[in-house]
This record gives C-alpha cells, structure tokens and sequence, in this order.
C-alpha cells in the first residue's frame, strides 16, 4: 500500500514537470495554448491521469490533443528523469470538464439576476397587503382587542 501523501507530492511533480516542459521543450504547431489544471496518479504510482484546458475552440482543442498524444513519450521520459522514481507512471491526458462547468455556472447565474430584475419590477409599483408596519408596538391598542382586557380576554389585573 502506497503513502497518500507521497502519491499526492508525485502527482504534483508531475503537473509541473509536465507543464514546463510543454512551455519549454515541445515546439510542434498544433499545440495551442494548452494548462495544465490537476494530476492524478493511482495508488500503485504506475499510472497519471493529466487535466488540461485549451484556450480556443474546438479545432485547436483537437489538434492539442493530438500533439500532447505525439509528445508522450517524451513528457513520460522527462517526468521519470525529474522525479526519479523507480517505475516512470504511464501519462494519460484527459481535458478538463472545468471551462464547460464554468460556462454552464455563468448561465445559471445569468437566469436568477434576470429572474431577480423581473421580480424587482414587478414588486416596484406594489402595495403592502396589510399595514406597512404588521408588528404591535408596546403600549399600543390592537383593533380586536376590548379595552381593559390584556389580548387575552381576561381582565387586567
């Protein structure tokens, strides 16, 4: 069984190692604008999964996907020469789900303010049901109320 904490630290090596050496050693053209966003490695440390984001639109998102398939091997070979561990994890890289949640957010919280505005004008021009103020005050008579009795229809004392 391994430690959490080293699969953790590993995985986090890996996210760096492999976003710089993107940034750094790969240079094919089809590589957009590519983040690296979170590693996940299994217990075992024989396998990474690596979440990236692409900044453009779907065509550049596919050919970023296949320039990070071409670069595998050497993105494998410079995570097992930086982290040094005795069995290089297999790198899978898997696109990150993140923008098109942030998106769907976006609108959702686009809907409740147009929700809220419509509410908005529709309670402007509105009158109070009963009194403005429906709260008794001390010292204050209510109408159903007998004089003399305390709200309860017993006689004060």
């Amino acid at each position: 069984m391994t430690d959490t904490a080293r699969a953790r630290k590993l995985a986090d090596r890996i996210r760096v190692v492999v976003a710089e050496t993107l940034q750094r050693r790969i240079k094919d053209p089809r590589l957009g604008y590519v983040t690296i966003t979170d590693t996940r490695i299994t217990g075992d440390l024989r396998e990474a999964t690596v979440f990236y984001t692409v900044f453009g639109d779907d065509e550049e998102r596919a050919a970023s996907a296949a320039a990070l398939e071409s670069a595998k091997g050497v993105l494998r070979s410079e995570v097992g020469r930086q982290t040094g561990v005795r069995f290089t994890p297999t790198l899978t890289f898997v696109p990150d789900a993140l923008p098109e949640n942030a998106r769907t957010i976006d609108d959702l919280l686009a809907k409740a303010k147009a929700a809220d505005a419509e509410v908005r004008q529709a309670s402007s021009g509105a009158a109070y049901a009963g009194d403005s103020d429906p709260y008794r005050k001390p010292g204050q008579e209510a109408d159903d109320e007998e004089p003399g009795t305390d709200g309860k229809g017993s006689p004060d004392a």
